[in-house]
C-alpha cells in the first residue's frame, strides 16, 4: 500500500507553524561552503564568505546552532517542564557524540586506506592521523574524550559541549537576560585576555574554543527567543547602515591580503587594533563581522521574501534541514575532492567538476533524507488513524 505524503508536510512544525527557511538556507550554504572549504587548492573556495571579510560558515553554523536549539526546545519547556526538555537536550548530545566518534573512525580509515592505496604517508600527515598508527590504543581513548580530533573534525566537538551547556544557557536567557549577557561576555572575554582553553592530545587547544565561541551560540539563542521581535527597531537605519559600512571595511581589509601595494595604505593603527585576526578564540572583529553580516542578511531578506521560494534554493534548503548527516557527508567528499586533485588532476576544470559533483552528492543525500522523513511520519500518522478508528 502506498503511504500519502502530503506536499509540504516536511516544511512545518508540529502543530502548524511553518518552518523558519531563512535557517534551513543560511545553515544550507554554510553546509556548502564549509564543504568547499575543506578542499584544500580549490578555486571554488575562492566564492564562500571567508574571502570577502574577516568571519566564515563556522560562525553562521554556530550561531544557527543556538538559534535553531532555542527553536526545538525553548518552546517546550512550559509544557513539559524542565527535567524533560533537559533530557531531551542531552540525548541529542549523545547523538551527536556517537555520530562524532563515527565519523572519526570511518574517515580514519578512508585516509589510512587511500595512504595505502597510492603509498602516499602524506595524506596520513595533512589529515593528522599519523599519532593513531603508533598509539592507536592511546588515540582511541583521546578521541572519545574529545581531545584528539583529525583535521576537519573540529566543529562537532565545539557544539556538544555548547549542547551541553544550553540547559543552563536557555534558562539563563528565559529568565536573567542581562546576567547571562554579562557571564557569556566575561567568558569571552577572559578566553581573548587570558588565552583559557581546552587542552587536546597530543599537544595543542581546541580549534574552536568553547569560551569564546560561546558568545555566538549565546548570541544566536538570544536571536531565537526574541523570534519576530525587532529590539533594534528605534535603531535600525542606523545599525544597517552601520554594519554595511563594517562589511565594506571588512572586505577593503582582506583585499590588502592580496596586495601589497593596498596593504600599504592600512594605516599602522588599524593594523594594531585589529590583527591578529583569530579564529581559535574568535577575535572580537570576527565577530562583529558575522553579527554584522547576520543583521543586514535578516533585513533585507524577511522572512516572506518571494526570493526564497525560487526553485534555485531548495537544493539548499534540503541540506539546511539534515545539517549533521549533511556535514559528516561533506567531511568525507572533501577528502575524496581533494584525493582526486592531487591523483588525477589539479587543474580548474578538475577542481569545479569534484566540487559540484560533491555537493550533487550532499544534495542527492539531503533529497533523500527528506523523502524518508516524511515517509516515517505519514507511516506513523497513518498507524496513529488507524488506532482511533480501531478503538471507536
Amino acid at each position: 500500500m502506498t503511504v500519502p505524503v502530503t506536499k509540504g508536510a516536511e516544511d512545518r512544525k508540529p502543530g502548524g507553524r511553518r518552518r523558519e527557511i531563512r535557517l534551513d538556507v543560511f545553515r544550507g550554504l554554510a553546509l556548502i561552503f564549509i564543504f568547499l572549504d575543506h578542499i584544500p587548492s580549490n578555486a571554488l573556495n575562492w566564492l564562500t564568505i571567508r574571502n570577502f571579510g574577516f568571519s566564515d560558515a563556522s560562525e553562521a553554523f554556530v550561531f544557527i546552532a543556538g538559534y535553531s536549539a532555542v527553536l526545538a526546545y525553548g518552546r517546550r519547556i512550559d509544557d513539559l517542564g524542565v527535567p524533560f526538555v533537559t533530557a531531551r537536550i542531552y540525548k541529542r548530545c549523545w547523538q551527536l557524540y556517537v555520530a562524532q566518534l563515527l565519523l572519526f573512525m570511518v574517515f580514519t580509515a578512508q585516509v589510512a586506506y587511500t595512504a595505502a592505496t597510492f603509498n602516499n604517508p602524506m595524506y596520513s600527515e595533512e589529515m593528522g592521523i599519523v599519532r593513531f598508527f603508533d598509539e592507536p590504543h592511546v588515540t582511541l581513548l583521546e578521541a572519545m574524550l574529545l581531545r584528539f580530533r583529525p583535521t576537519n573534525m573540529d566543529i562537532l566537538p565545539l557544539y556538544i559541549v555548547l549542547l551541553l551547556l544550553f540547559p543552563f544557557i536557555l534558562l539563563g536567557l528565559r529568565r536573567w537576560p542581562a546576567g547571562m549577557a554579562v557571564l557569556s561576555l566575561t567568558a569571552y572575554g577572559a578566553a581573548n585576555l587570558f588565552g583559557w582553553n581546552l587542552s587536546t592530545w597530543p599537544e595543542g587547544a581546541w580549534l574552536f574554543n568553547p569560551l569564546a565561541w560561546q558568545a555566538l551560540f549565546v548570541a544566536g539563542a538570544a536571536a531565537g527567543l526574541a523570534h519576530g521581535r525587532d529590539w533594534l527597531r528605534p535603531w535600525r537605519r542606523t545599525a544597517l547602515w552601520l554594519a554595511l559600512l563594517y562589511l565594506a571595511f571588512a572586505f577593503l581589509i582582506v583585499l590588502t591580503w592580496h596586495s601589497a601595494v593596498l596593504e600599504s595604505y592600512v594605516p599602522t593603527v588599524v593594523g594594531t587594533i585589529l590583527y591578529p585576526i583569530d579564529k581559535t578564540n574568535l577575535s572580537p572583529s570576527r565577530l562583529l563581522h558575522f553579527l554584522a553580516l547576520a543583521y543586514v542578511a535578516v533585513r533585507l531578506i524577511p522572512g516572506d521574501a518571494p526570493l526564497l521560494s525560487w526553485a534555485v534554493w531548495r537544493p539548499v534548503i534540503r541540506c539546511g534541514q539534515h545539517p549533521l548527516e549533511i556535514f559528516c557527508l561533506g567531511v568525507f567528499l572533501s577528502f575524496a575532492g581533494h584525493m582526486l586533485l592531487v591523483e588525477w588532476s589539479g587543474s580548474l576544470w578538475a577542481q569545479t567538476a569534484v566540487s559540484l559533483a560533491g555537493i550533487g552528492v550532499m544534495v542527492a543525500a539531503a533529497y533523500y533524507l527528506s523523502w524518508y522523513r516524511a515517509m516515517e511520519k505519514a507511516v506513523s500518522a497513518g498507524r496513529t488513524a488507524k488506532g482511533e478508528g480501531g478503538r471507536a
